[in-house]
């Protein structure tokens, strides 16, 4: 989700709403919930509590722990990889700051790092024609 969006990891983690494939929704509490139900000395507002479940909103923090541990990927980098694939694909910059909301060209353009084979691509562009 966070690599087909290009969203902040903090966007998905608010998420609330999940179209499922056959075309329902989900919308009741938080999408991403954390292990445990909280203990009262922690307990977080309303609105971070699944009500099916009583367990809290997934945070940040512990998101990214869980990703690194369970797949070896890093929460932000999945933005990036989005934003690079998207440049390399030649999509103009106006469209990559819409995928990604920045507002800023040069904070979007931070994300795009292109590749070997694309940065490839474009010295094809510039060498000189053969000629047989």
């Amino acid at each position: 989700m966070l690599y087909e969006t290009a969203a902040r990891a903090a966007e998905v983690l608010a998420a609330e709403v999940l179209a499922l494939p056959d075309g329902s929704t989900r919308t009741h509490g938080p999408l991403f919930l954390s292990e445990r139900r909280p203990v009262p000395a922690r307990r977080p507002a309303a609105a971070d509590i699944c009500p099916h479940t009583g367990r809290a909103r997934l945070g940040y923090d512990r998101a990214r722990v869980l990703l690194d541990k369970h797949a070896g990927l890093d929460l932000h980098q999945l933005r990036h990889s989005a934003a690079t694939h998207i440049g390399e694909a030649e999509i103009p910059l106006p469209l990559i700051m819409g995928k990604t909301r920045h507002k800023n060209p040069r904070t979007a353009m931070r994300d795009v790092k292109p590749g070997a084979e694309a940065i490839a691509k474009v010295t094809e562009v510039l060498a000189p024609r053969r000629t047989h």
